[in-house]
């Protein structure tokens, strides 16, 4: 009785979504599976099998594509016992999974992923600070893994260089180098996919006010370039301990600014053909939602269009916050190979599919 109620419950809040137009016209939502406790970052196989890590849960998930339209796909768990493994991504045959200070690897997933694999550490160096721990991971076009350190506090200063970064990593032998400095907490990577340059979500500082320092898009238009944290917030506001003797024009300035505490995390950018023709190359950002703010913001999933080559923000679905009562939280987005949107819900542990019609 139960689940039938909450069937019923998760209907009725689609179709009030729907009929609030907080859904764009002629799309659809639908929840593909609510099998995934905290699910975070997702990876598309080449067979349509979604991985996708997890937060608190300590598990990795196999969600695998059923040929009955009507029936919810099967979710396996690939791995358990690993310590925030958020991020992950799929290379050649294998699976690799940043799981706090370790990247993991699981060799040739789609034939042993039903099997519980164990995974080949490729490195065992990072930071074991669970503050910003998290980590989502990204395969460049040099075919080297990427992914963020964030910093291990709200606002301070570390000398160690890895600290409020993107690392660049060769899966081959493991090694490391900082590819962007100064970015406080990214949980969101992808890449263009004509420019081929790397795009990245930023979130903003706490305990500074309801609607500073903004969130950020940023781009990495060559390596070791620094984007402000912690002497500069948003681009353009220096920090009251340690902006001393620095100018925002040092800094690699936001291409888009959010607002402040919306915790903008997974991007990806929409490369297929079934959206309407505005949509190409249109990037995706699942705004997580505020924790200490004191009017919630985000719980959305927003959309950037390039018009004219300037970037055009504005929310895409916007239906889990209502009369400041939550119902989800975007944790990641993935344009998949059929020309779908899933998005990631680690509140409701859900996987959620936006098709055009």
């Amino acid at each position: 009785m139960f689940l039938v109620l909450r069937t019923l419950t998760t209907l009725l809040f689609l179709l009030l979504a729907l009929a609030s137009q907080a859904i764009p016209e002629n799309f659809t939502l639908d929840i593909l599976t609510d099998q995934v406790p905290q699910a975070r970052q997702m990876a598309e196989a080449k067979n349509g099998v979604i991985f996708v890590g997890s937060f608190g849960a300590g598990k990795v998930y196999a969600v695998e594509p059923t040929e009955n339209l009507n029936a919810k796909p099967t979710v396996t768990v690939v791995a358990e016992g690993l310590m925030m493994p958020t991020g992950l991504a799929l290379f050649e045959d294998d699976l690799y999974v940043a799981a706090l200070n370790r990247i993991l690897r699981f060799d040739d997933i789609l034939n042993t992923y039903t099997e519980h694999p164990t995974p080949v550490v490729v490195t065992n160096q990072l930071p074991r600070d669970r503050h910003h721990g998290w980590k989502y991971l990204s395969v460049g076009p040099d075919n080297h893994l990427y992914f963020n350190v964030g910093a291990p506090c709200n606002i301070c200063k570390r000398e160690e260089e890895i600290y409020a970064s993107i690392v660049r990593l060769n899966p081959v032998d493991g090694s490391m180098s900082v590819y962007a400095h100064g970015i406080r907490n990214t949980v969101g990577l992808a890449w263009h996919p004509d420019e081929q340059q790397l795009w990245f979500s930023d979130n903003g500082g706490d305990n500074m006010g309801d609607d500073i320092p903004a969130e950020e898009i940023n781009v990495v238009t060559e390596p070791g370039q620094h984007f402000g944290y912690p002497h500069v917030h948003q681009g353009d506001l220096l920090d009251r301990r340690f902006g001393e003797g620095f100018s925002v024009d040092e800094f690699e300035p936001p291409v888009v600014k959010i607002q402040a505490h919306s915790a903008a995390i997974g991007i990806d950018f929409y490369t297929g053909t079934k959206f309407p023709a505005k949509y190409k190359n249109a990037l995706f950002i699942a705004e997580h939602g505020s924790w200490n703010r004191s009017s919630k913001v985000g719980y959305r999933v927003s959309v950037v269009h390039f018009e004219n080559s300037e970037p055009a923000y504005k929310p895409f679905i916007d239906i889990w916050l209502k009369d400041g009562q939550v119902s989800g939280r975007p944790a990641d987005v993935l344009a998949t190979q059929a020309g779908d949107l899933l998005i990631s819900d680690d509140h409701e542990g859900r996987i959620y599919k936006v098709t055009y019609d």
